[in-house]
């Protein structure tokens, strides 16, 4: 049974809290959360029972419509119930529960509190692997018993293996260009201007990630206890499709299983994990080709899970680099004037999406789509890919999968002739 109130010890600063709390309440106030008000008022003091009804009210207000309708200020409220909440587990020594809590206010809160949610998850990190020690090569609750087991992907692992789970015609016409130690210049030429794919290889090798992210005890000790939104289910158009939120630890053990879920496969997609992780951030560089034409950086996410995830055809409207840490991945590409011919869906939130199921293609509805012209690679370890903007992509993992994307807008040159 918890304590009702927060022990001092271990505690963590909240500057930003303690300088905006007063305003950010009397905001509150003004869009009628005086319940919230008087909850997190007690809570300020270390009365933990009004810090959880604090918590519980805010996500009311979260859940209440559409995300998009959610006032901003709920978004902040919900993230000082959360570092209220985690307070209190960090000074009971439950560090796991309150990197949980915050790891909530980053994801579903809003941006005023952000930076002590930061700090906090750094202190609280500290503070749990100070308390713990981990054996060499233990997963979780079991144990891994060689250096190879302790891999996500084995490199035994040979495409024709898979390539009998490829969409009909696939790797059977024309293939990606591949370019070696490709100078910005040929880049912004060859392929930025003229909107052109391109695989750019021997890019990587100076990312700690490339060896980091296929060790699965290295993952568990940096993001373990860390908690994700992950996707469970075949894609995103699927009506048995579905979000949840788990650690990462679980995303692994899911992943160690073959993707095991009753839904289906478990994938963490187009998440900005590196900004919720420091340490994984550090493990990756930008690569130089995003600053090219003068853009500015948009995004950039996270793709890990098993083999089989899949991201059904569609288009994105920035220039994309999909860099390839670990596993391999299919990549099918359409040009982007073949809009109509890949029949996008007409609702607001997905004309960016086709009908088309490349892996189960009804050609009665779409009888043309198998004419098409279209590029395909395998993407392997150590690969980047450009995608044009409004280029039509379709990904499937191979193996157990780590990507990341680089999303960045148009720079002033991109109207050059």
């Amino acid at each position: 049974m918890s304590s009702t109130t927060t022990p001092h010890g271990g505690d963590f600063d909240t500057p930003t809290l303690d300088m905006e709390s007063a305003e950010l309440l009397q905001t509150i106030s003004e869009h009628g959360g005086y319940a919230y008000v008087r909850m997190a008022s007690l809570a300020a003091t270390g009365d933990v029972r009004a810090a959880e009804a604090a918590l519980e009210m805010a996500w009311e207000q979260l859940h209440s419509g559409p995300w998009q309708s959610v006032l901003p200020v709920w978004r902040d409220a919900y993230s000082m119930a959360c570092l209220h909440v985690a307070r209190h587990h960090n000074g009971n020594g439950e560090f796991k529960e309150a990197l949980r809590v915050l790891d909530m206010g980053i994801i579903m809160g809003g941006t005023l509190l952000r930076k002590d949610l930061d700090s906090a998850i750094e202190k609280v990190s500290e503070r749990a692997k100070s308390s713990r020690r981990v054996s060499e090569g233990s997963f979780q609750e079991g144990s891994v018993n060689n250096s190879e087991q302790r891999s996500l992907v084995h490199p035994q692992f040979h495409v024709s293996q898979v390539l009998q789970l490829l969409p009909i015609k696939s790797l059977s016409s024309k293939i990606v260009e591949k370019r070696s130690g490709l100078s910005l210049d040929k880049f912004l030429k060859d392929h930025y201007l003229a909107g052109s794919p391109v695989i750019i290889s021997d890019c990587m090798v100076h990312w700690p990630a490339k060896t980091k992210w296929n060790n699965i005890d290295y993952l568990l000790r940096v993001a373990g206890d860390r908690t994700v939104p992950v996707e469970v289910g075949k894609n995103y158009l699927c009506t048995d499709w579905k979000q949840e939120l788990i650690t990462f630890s679980e995303l692994l053990q899911r992943i160690k299983s073959n993707g095991g879920s009753p839904g289906g496969p478990t994938y963490l997609a187009q998440h900005p994990l590196f900004d919720q992780i420091n340490e994984l951030r550090k493990d990756i560089f930008i690569p130089d080709y995003c600053f090219a034409g003068g853009g500015e950086l948009r995004s950039l996410n996270a793709w890990f899970g098993p083999a089989g995830t899949v991201t059904p055809l569609h288009h994105d409207p920035h220039h994309n680099i999909l860099a390839q840490v670990v596993g391999k991945k299919y990549v099918r590409l359409y040009s982007a004037s073949l809009s109509e011919e890949l029949y996008p869906y007409s609702e607001t939130m997905r004309t960016n999406s086709s009908q088309v199921d490349l892996d189960d293609i009804d050609e009665r509805k779409f009888p043309k789509v198998q004419d098409l012209e279209f590029v395909d690679c395998i993407l392997e370890e150590g690969d980047m890919l450009y995608i044009p903007p409004k280029w039509w992509h379709y990904v499937r993992s191979l193996t157990t999968s780590f990507s990341v994307s680089f999303w960045w807008s148009e720079g002033e040159c991109s109207d050059a002739p």
